[in-house]
């Protein structure tokens, strides 16, 4: 223990939405507890994503923390769908009202995490030569917060600038009138491809699949609208978190195939008129019934071939998977970008990018010269920031070593053989299948309520028991067959990160269900975990936090759904 300067409660890793509620909620148990953060400021993913147009795709008014009425009421959104400039001021504003800023260290990254068996205890070392304990540590590192940078040949050639959308500079880059490259056509292509057209005096789009892309029809938000969302938030929360999704919007339980084709077309047009995510809650069957799942998708090809002008490149624009089966993107005027006459595609799905040069990017066989490149590729979701931190836990396990196979966590909240270690939206939660601030909240409730429990018995640790884990495991990766998600290689099983082992890491059985099942296991007092060294009695915790998670399943919405007909198991 010498040389240690610092002891507390809780190291938390990760100071956006997830860092920032969990510390907020440790001081309210009265728990000792240090943030640690990479970045030079608070908000997480917002505070690294600042690509030109970069927003959000859950609608403001839902895209914030429900713990605080005071907070609800006295923020103002402008915009349907959030800018990321906004979110991030959202951020700092929630920092600054509760004063999170002092227990918060910036521009330090934790480059080592070590459980002392002996005491209990984990050591925790940072790039700053930091070295503290703690009795637990909180990883709200985010599930897309590692930028995935593909390693391709002659990278260090480019005489250009290069930049990823997970980690754009924080001062101005100035692409007018340069000839830009763009690799990659998920969401953040998708919706800063519109912007870069304006600004560039070419624009060469390298993709490899296709993405469906519903329009967002954002606008400007009406006080009167607003002010009738503030007087009923608290019915507004309750029915989003009976929903699957976690946030709220119309959902037609009906079978897709059961409505005539000229129903159908009304349904689908109606939906597409109003814009977002919810055009997926179309028909109650659309994600588990491959003939009822084409004929949206058939839908949403017919307006990408009615927007883009050229036949072939509205080819190659239109996905032949299943729509939904990735994450559905929501965008602002994109397909009309490719009838500008400076913006090319480039298929790359046969071939992929050979190599960099010089002076630009060489792709079946042509070189494309280039001044700059964006690489919108990603990140290596779910796992890939815990990758980067050396996280060893009982008899010298790494957690790298453990997740070698796919990633094996209870809940997505913690996993054996590391004690004391909780995760926030970790894999195996329905993290980025839900609205994440309220599976972030959700969480950190249910870990503060966890923490407070272990300080009125005097327990040491606790950890899943491993039967436990490997059940849910199994059930995770059970779920997901049911769901024609699962159908596609996605990041949802990490198919954009070479050598990846294929696994659904987030939980499908949707967020009720989920929720309902953390309840049980906290109130038949911890009984699928190991608690050590209480001096009391085990019990069924005070619960002080979780109280407000108390859900009332849906079954009208959530039956044709997450259910499927009885075959997604109630656990």
């Amino acid at each position: 223990m010498s040389g240690l300067k610092e002891c507390y409660d809780v190291v938390i890793v990760g100071a956006g939405f997830a860092g920032m509620f969990m510390l907020h909620r440790l001081r309210e148990l009265g728990v000792s507890a240090r943030v640690y953060e990479t970045g030079g400021g608070v908000g997480g993913t917002w505070y690294w994503n600042r690509y030109p147009g970069a927003r959000c795709d859950v609608e403001s008014m839902q895209y914030s923390f429900s713990f605080s009425n005071e907070l609800e009421q006295e923020w103002e959104w402008s915009e349907r769908y959030s800018p990321q400039p906004e979110i991030l001021e959202y951020a700092n504003h929630v920092a600054d009202r509760f004063d999170l800023r002092r227990d918060i260290q910036f521009n330090t990254r934790v480059a080592s995490l070590t459980f002392d068996e002996s005491k209990n205890l984990w050591h925790v070392k940072t790039d700053r030569n930091d070295e503290v304990i703690a009795q637990f540590c909180v990883m709200a590192v985010g599930c897309l917060s590692a930028a995935n940078r593909p390693d391709f040949e002659g990278l260090d050639d480019f005489d250009g600038p290069i930049y990823h959308t997970g980690e754009w500079p924080h001062d101005d880059v100035n692409l007018s009138g340069l000839r830009v490259g763009v690799i990659g056509t998920g969401s953040s292509a998708i919706q800063a491809m519109p912007i870069l057209a304006n600004q560039a005096s070419s624009l060469t789009v390298f993709q490899r699949t296709p993405n469906y892309s519903v329009p967002a029809h954002n606008q400007r938000l009406e006080p009167e609208y607003v002010a009738s969302i503030k007087r009923e938030y608290p019915a507004l929360r309750a029915k989003a978190r009976a929903r699957p999704t976690g946030f709220y919007f119309e959902f037609n339980t009906a079978p897709a195939l059961e409505a005539t084709s000229e129903e159908r077309q009304r349904q689908y047009e109606k939906l597409w008129a109003r814009g977002g995510l919810p055009f997926l809650g179309a028909y109650g069957d659309l994600l588990f019934d491959k003939m009822a799942n084409e004929t949206i998708a058939d839908f949403a090809r017919k307006k990408i071939r009615d927007i883009v002008k050229d036949p072939e490149t509205a080819d190659l624009l239109c996905p032949d998977n299943v729509f939904g089966c990735k994450r559905l993107c929501v965008d602002t005027d994109y397909y009309a970008v490719y009838n500008q006459p400076h913006v090319t595609l480039v298929d790359v799905s046969q071939k992929p990018i050979e190599r960099f040069t010089r002076s630009g990017i060489v792709a079946n066989g042509i070189e494309y010269e280039l001044d700059a490149v964006v690489c919108a590729t990603g990140f290596a979701a779910m796992t890939g920031s815990f990758e980067k931190i050396e996280i060893t836990g009982r008899d010298g396990l790494t957690l790298n070593e453990k997740w070698r196979a796919g990633p094996r966590a209870y809940l997505g909240l913690s996993t054996a053989g590391f004690p004391n270690l909780f995760m926030i939206t970790g894999p195996g939660s329905p993290s980025v299948l839900a609205s994440m601030i309220q599976a972030i909240e959700q969480h950190v409730d249910w870990i503060a309520d966890c923490i407070g429990h272990m300080r009125n018995v005097g327990a040491d640790t606790i950890e899943p028991k491993i039967d436990h884990e490997d059940d849910w495991v199994q059930h995770v990766n059970d779920v997901s067959k049911v769901s024609l998600r699962s159908t596609c290689s996605s990041w949802y099983v990490g198919a954009n990160i070479p050598g990846r082992p294929s696994v659904f890491m987030p939980y499908i059985g949707g967020f009720p269900i989920y929720v309902s099942k953390c309840n049980e296991v906290m109130m038949n007092g911890y009984d699928s975990f190991i608690i050590t060294g209480a001096r009391k009695p085990n019990m069924p915790p005070e619960v002080h936090c979780t109280k407000r998670w108390h859900v009332e399943l849906d079954m009208e919405v959530i039956s044709p759904a997450a259910i499927a007909a009885k075959r997604v198991p109630l656990v």
